[in-house]
Formats: C-alpha cells, sequence, structure tokens
C-alpha cells in the first residue's frame, strides 16, 4: 500500500511539473523568433470574434436577470436608486470575467482540445516536428497569446452589454429612476474595479489556453483519447476558473 501511494504520488508531482513546463515553453517560443502573427490574429478571430454573439447574448440576460433580481431585492429597503451600482459592480469585479470565462471554455477551448487532439491521433503533430517545425511554437503560442488578447476584450463586452440589459429591465419594465441608475454608476464605479475584472479576465484567458492545449497536445493517439481530453479540459479549465476567482478577488479586494 505504501508503495502504491508513493508511486501515486511520484506520477502526480511529475504530471504537474509536466504541465507547468509547458506553459513555460509556450511562454518562450512566443517571446522568441520566429514570431507567427498571422497564426496568432487568425485564433484571435476563432476565440475572440467568433465568441462575441456567444458572450452578448448571456451578458444580456445576466444582466437582465441583475436588473429584475436587484429591483425586487433593493424595493423592500427603498433604495431602488442604488440598482445601477449593483448590476454594475457585480458583472464588472465577478460575473463578467467569469461568465465570460465559462462561456468560452466551452466554446473555443473545447473545440481547441479537440483539434489538438485529433492532430496528435492522426500524428499531424509528428508531421510538424519531422519538418523541423516547433509544434508548440506553431500550434500552441499563437492560442495562448490570442486567448489572453481575447479574454479581456470578451469580458468588456460582457460587462457593457449587461450593464445596459440591467437598465432595460430595470428601468424601462420595473421602474426604478434612470439617472439614478445611471450616476449611481459614475460614481460609485472606479477604475480599481474594471481594473480588477480585466486582471481576473487575462488570467483566466491563460489559464484556459494553457489546460486545453495540454489536454489536447498530450490526448492519447485513440478516438477515445480526443474525447476524454476534451472533456478533462473544459472540467478542469471551469474548476482553476472559480479556483482563481476566488484568490484573485482576495487579492484585488
Amino acid at each position: 500500500m505504501v508503495e502504491r501511494l508513493g508511486a501515486l504520488v511520484i506520477d502526480n508531482v511529475t504530471a504537474l511539473g509536466n504541465f507547468v513546463l509547458f506553459l513555460g515553453t509556450a511562454v518562450w517560443c512566443a517571446v522568441t523568433p520566429p514570431y507567427k502573427p498571422r497564426l496568432v490574429i487568425r485564433q484571435v478571430r476563432i476565440i475572440g470574434a467568433e465568441s462575441i454573439v456567444l458572450v452578448g447574448l448571456i451578458g444580456a440576460f445576466t444582466g437582465m436577470v441583475l436588473g429584475l433580481q436587484g429591483y425586487n431585492t433593493l424595493r423592500r429597503f427603498g433604495s431602488e436608486g442604488a440598482l445601477g451600482t449593483v448590476v454594475a459592480l457585480v458583472l464588472v469585479r465577478e460575473l463578467g470575467p467569469v461568465l465570460a470565462a465559462l462561456m468560452v471554455t466551452a466554446r473555443a477551448g473545447s473545440a481547441m482540445a479537440a483539434e489538438l487532439g485529433s492532430m496528435q491521433a492522426t500524428e499531424q503533430v509528428d508531421a510538424l516536428a519531422v519538418m523541423a517545425i516547433n509544434p508548440i511554437q506553431y500550434l500552441v503560442s499563437p492560442r495562448v497569446i490570442a486567448g489572453v488578447i481575447s479574454f479581456p476584450l470578451l469580458t468588456s463586452i460582457f460587462d457593457v452589454i449587461g450593464i445596459w440589459g440591467g437598465y432595460l429591465i430595470g428601468v424601462g419594465l420595473m421602474g426604478a429612476p434612470g439617472g439614478s441608475y445611471l450616476n449611481g454608476i459614475a460614481q460609485n464605479m472606479s477604475g480599481h474595479d474594471i481594473m480588477s475584472g480585466l486582471y481576473k479576465a487575462l488570467v483566466f484567458g491563460l489559464v484556459v489556453m494553457w489546460v486545453c492545449c495540454y489536454k489536447g497536445y498530450h490526448a492519447q493517439r485513440m478516438a477515445t483519447g480526443v474525447s476524454r481530453a476534451t472533456t478533462e479540459a473544459v472540467v478542469l479549465s471551469s474548476v482553476l476558473i472559480l479556483a482563481w476567482d476566488y484568490f484573485l478577488t482576495s487579492i484585488l479586494l
């Protein structure tokens, strides 16, 4: 039993080391020539531009729910004028980065893990190495850079649409004072609040791209390996998003 426990610990430590080295290699390849700007732009389009509709839709409904629930809650205390502050702070500091990251993970992260896993199963990664092309620099580094660029932008879009969704329901439907809604945001929203959400989005982008690329790149070379890698990538990315949200919130308060 002791031998099995020791072997399990050694295997997990080795896997963690490989996990960290994979990120270090991807970052090193991203900052060393030859650079791949076209690949980065392509991944920004896939990860960012093609996710705008999904992120905007989720942001609108999230803001509408916050406007409805926030108004009903604040009305009990006679504080309907604080609705804009509540909606904006909740979206910008917490829900915006987290929900945008989860949506992009479900859409782009899963596709990325499946794509890299399929390339590994069909030996396309080995073909790149045979042609003297660094697979990590060609496949992983552009995705990591694109994720770091795209996630803060998508989070900003989520926040803006969510705030106007809250305005639509809270002011247009429930009858909250529109001037107080907007003035509350202008007076109580600070640059620190905005940057906190963007810092979270940046970290989430790095974590999601790191996990999804690692799982896809190291997928077993079979059909079940690809599906397993995709599932593990989405689950682990989602858990790490929530875990890092807690740590970053405790640091950025």
